[in-house]
């Protein structure tokens, strides 16, 4: 059983050459974001291309709860009337935030600064993951949290009646801790400032700045030093949500280890906090041409030309590459193992507080589709078995998380034998359209 009710088991068998285009999903971060600075701003905001998964979905409901009125008008086409920076009312009813820790994160820090009080839970997956890297810098506006042991879901979140200027060094490099921050230091006079020792994706402080905050960002030997000043009128906008390039990675992926593959990924963001995983693909020897680049929505974008690469070798991946590319590992260790060689993958240890502990079950994983791995607290080791080389045959645990799910489904793509995930319910989360979007391009993937 999923948390997402009945598990889906599903299978991805060898396939023939991939062929087509793949128009993936738009950019689930950005989707996040676009609902809840409409909600902020004074207006109508109007959103194009929004990622329709079940995680942004459940952001657009709580934005709902918390006052705004979100309006869909077409596939991808949404508007947002906001309720202005600290307008958010007090939600009738107990905010489930499902599978989403960005949603869930993001919007406690929204509400943090409001004197308001907001339950928020989610399913199974979330139930586990902590908060408590959000609820601490929180308290520091004067925000109060309750939760169950370990400051784990159900939680109830008391907005700070005064909340104060805070500043706070991040130690641990998360977007999502950022953010919140950030959208919390909104409501709040005086300057918030977050410091960052390594960059992690920027949408928050791009759409700050396309909302109409003052935010300013500087190097210095601290690292990136981001001060925003507090309580200003966010003014509505016109939002075109670019293709996540997270959702991207696995048609990329399976056509660079499936045989004889040829497509074409369009509008894929080139945001240079989001493509580690692209630039470490091509320093292994994939074949990736960028056509096209251009700017959508404020966001740098390509269109990705990809074939069946063969001579792909392992590397040692720049740890201080971990950041822009962290949600891109599972697909990445799969990549790994169909390359010559050894692929390491250190700096890695935020992998095991995602929606699953991503290094032990693709290390699982893979493990009983025959590939040698090594792994640490902080490392994944793959020990590459060439084009073709891997055995295959396993079912493989996803425990809810959708990354895992797909990662497997690509493996037994190219794999001697059939790959099964036991649960491939999860992945409507952030990419409703994947198993069609795979078939489409020639994968053969079967339910049951």
């Amino acid at each position: 059983m999923s948390g997402h009710g009945d598990a889906q088991p599903m299978t991805a068998h060898k396939s023939g050459p991939l062929r087509g285009t793949a128009s993936v999903p738009g950019d689930k971060s950005i989707s996040h974001r676009s609902l809840i600075f409409g909600a902020m701003a004074v207006g109508e905001t109007k959103i194009t291309g929004l990622l329709e998964g079940q995680d942004v979905l459940d952001t657009a409901k709580a934005m709902r709860a918390f006052g705004a009125t979100v309006t869909q008008h077409g596939p991808g086409a949404w508007s947002v009337q906001g309720v202005g920076v600290g307008g958010f009312q007090e939600p009738a009813d107990v905010i489930d935030c499902g599978n989403s820790g960005t949603g869930v994160r993001l919007i406690m820090g929204t509400m943090a600064t409001t004197p308001i009080t907001a339950t928020f839970t989610g399913d199974a997956s979330l139930r586990k993951r902590p908060m408590g890297r959000v609820t601490d810098p929180l308290a520091l506006f004067g925000t109060q949290a309750y939760g169950r042991k370990g400051g784990r879901l159900p939680m109830t979140v008391v907005g700070a009646a005064n909340p104060v200027p805070v500043r706070y060094a991040l130690p641990v490099a998360s977007a999502q801790v950022k953010s919140a921050v950030l959208l919390a230091g909104l409501n709040v006079p005086g300057e918030t400032v977050v410091i960052e020792r390594e960059p992690t994706r920027d949408h928050s402080e791009r759409m700050l700045l396309g909302f109409g905050a003052t935010l300013n960002v500087e190097k210095t030997a601290e690292g990136h030093v981001i001060t925003l000043v507090g309580q200003p009128e966010l003014r509505p906008q016109t939002v075109a949500v670019p293709r996540d390039p997270s959702s991207a990675a696995f048609p990329v992926c399976a056509a660079l280890v499936v045989e004889g593959s040829d497509i074409l990924v369009p509008g894929v963001s080139q945001n240079l906090t989001r493509n580690g995983l692209y630039l470490t693909l091509v320093e292994m020897g994939a074949e990736i041409e960028f056509l096209s680049p251009r700017e959508e929505g404020g966001e740098p974008v390509a269109d990705l030309r990809v074939r069946f690469s063969g001579a792909m070798q392992g590397i040692e991946v720049p740890e201080e590459r971990a950041p822009s590319m962290i949600d891109e590992y599972p697909i990445l260790s799969v990549v790994a193992a169909f390359s010559e060689g050894r692929t390491v993958m250190r700096g890695v240890k935020e992998l095991r507080v995602k929606e699953s502990d991503r290094i032990d079950a693709m290390a699982r994983g893979l493990e009983a589709c025959g590939v040698r791995i090594e792994e640490d607290e902080d490392t994944l080791i793959v020990y590459g078995m060439g084009p073709g080389g891997v055995p295959g045959g396993a079912i493989c645990a996803t425990h809810l998380d959708h990354r895992i799910a797909m990662s497997f489904l690509v493996c037994g793509m190219a794999a001697k034998a059939a790959v099964s995930v036991d649960d491939a319910s999860p992945i409507v989360t952030s990419f409703p359209i994947f198993e069609g979007l795979m078939a489409g391009l020639g994968a053969s993937l079967s339910r049951g």
